[in-house]
């Protein structure tokens, strides 16, 4: 474990114990590197012949992976999805990969692709509705039979979806986005190629880049973070905070996105199996009452939360584990050794403001809106990994501080 207590004694960061029980489980294969994206075809036929091909609004896009997969299978059935998937939405791929038949599900593109793909893989062979399935606003039901096989391209550096075990869906009548979430939808693999990335706008890759970061800090600080989360967070908090502002500068700046590619990759593993914090909790409230984008909505309350927690721990924790921790994160990101805990949250912040990412104000946030965003984030599952729990007072507080 990196040395660090934040009080500058150099004395160990306490870490989770290694006697403790704990698991770890990610996709079950990762295949990682620049051009990869061309093995697509030969390891998608080692699951099936008729695939479901799940991207974007503009699926042409990937013409050149089209094209390869229909000369080596059967089939390929074409579904775009747009925007941030739905329940509807993932419940007509349902429809669209059983009239095909398909035996293998692909998603190519950001996480909102990689979701309606882990969704429908998961949903095709079970029965009933998502919402037997869904968490908080569905009956929760576990998955009867296992997901069709499903392979993660991702297209953004962000979500980490590549590596998680739930899919994120809106339930617009609920106005909320929750989870499909279990073990067997981890994907059978996930093909990261950082070229994939290139060219990607500002405004894109910032939000994304802050939602890979938020997801590294809040598993390395939650009440479930374990040795093997700890490795992957300790190995790329930094590399993120680095690589983040040159990949924006520089679209095509391949070394940069293949920092952001693997941090990224890193964030989904280590939330998976360690759990988020506040952050999160409040995004899937927020995502589902207003037309904000989560990587933008993460990034702004990143700052806020990281100070709710740090006031939090030292009033009424003060020998807390992740005080120590908070300061290590300090010192990732800032590259200063001497940082202290409190300089985490100032970083975020600053970094926020040169990545001109927008205020919660900018989509139609408003301070009358925070009691009913608390309480729909305090039975958020994102919030039981938080270090600390944090009163209704103290989340409102973070909360009007994003405004």
């Amino acid at each position: 474990m990196p040395a660090g207590d934040g009080s500058g004694s150099g004395d160990a960061v306490p870490g989770p114990q290694v006697s403790a029980r704990f698991e770890f489980a990610t996709a079950q294969r990762i295949v990682f590197g620049v051009g990869v994206r061309r093995e697509l075809p030969a390891l998608v036929a080692g699951f099936g012949r008729r695939v479901l091909f799940v991207g974007g609004a503009d699926t042409q896009r990937h013409g050149e992976l089209l094209t390869a997969l229909a000369a080596t299978t059967d089939t390929v059935e074409i579904f775009g999805v747009a925007g941030e998937p739905t329940v509807a939405v993932v419940e007509e791929g349902v429809r669209r990969a059983r009239a095909a038949d398909s035996t293998v599900v692909v998603a190519v593109g950001g996480g909102s692709v990689l979701d309606a793909g882990k969704a429908i893989a998961a949903l095709a062979p079970n029965p009933g509705a998502a919402l037997d399935y869904l968490e908080v606003v569905g009956r929760g039901h576990a998955l009867p039979a296992a997901p069709l096989p499903f392979l993660a391209v991702p297209t953004t550096a962000g979500t980490g979806a590549e590596a998680t075990r739930n899919a994120v869906l809106a339930v617009p009548e609920a106005r909320v986005k929750v989870s499909l979430r279990s073990a067997a939808m981890l994907p059978r693999v996930a093909l990261v190629d950082p070229e994939l990335a290139l060219g990607l706008p500002a405004a894109v890759t910032s939000a994304t880049g802050m939602d890979a970061l938020t997801q590294l800090i809040e598993p390395y600080l939650s009440c479930r973070a374990n040795p093997m989360t700890d490795a992957l967070c300790c190995d790329s908090i930094g590399r993120v905070a680095r690589a983040l502002p040159r990949a924006v500068r520089d679209p095509a700046n391949l070394a940069a996105r293949s920092d952001m590619a693997l941090g990224a990759l890193h964030s989904g593993m280590a939330l998976a199996n360690a759990g988020l914090g506040a952050v999160h909790g409040f995004a899937a409230p927020i995502g589902g009452l207003f037309p904000a984008p989560h990587g933008a909505v993460c990034a702004v309350l990143l700052a806020p939360v990281l100070r709710a927690n740090l006031a939090a721990l030292q009033a009424r924790a003060p020998q807390h584990p992740a005080l120590g921790r908070m300061a290590e994160v300090a010192r990732w990101l800032t590259g200063d050794a001497a940082a202290s805990a409190a300089e985490a949250a100032d970083f975020c912040a600053g970094l926020c403001r040169q990545l001109a990412i927008p205020r919660l104000g900018a989509w139609g946030v408003r301070i009358a809106d925070i009691p009913a965003i608390v309480e729909k984030a305090a039975a958020a599952s994102s919030m039981k990994g938080n270090p600390i729990v944090l009163t209704p007072e103290e989340l409102a507080g973070a909360l009007e501080a994003a405004l």
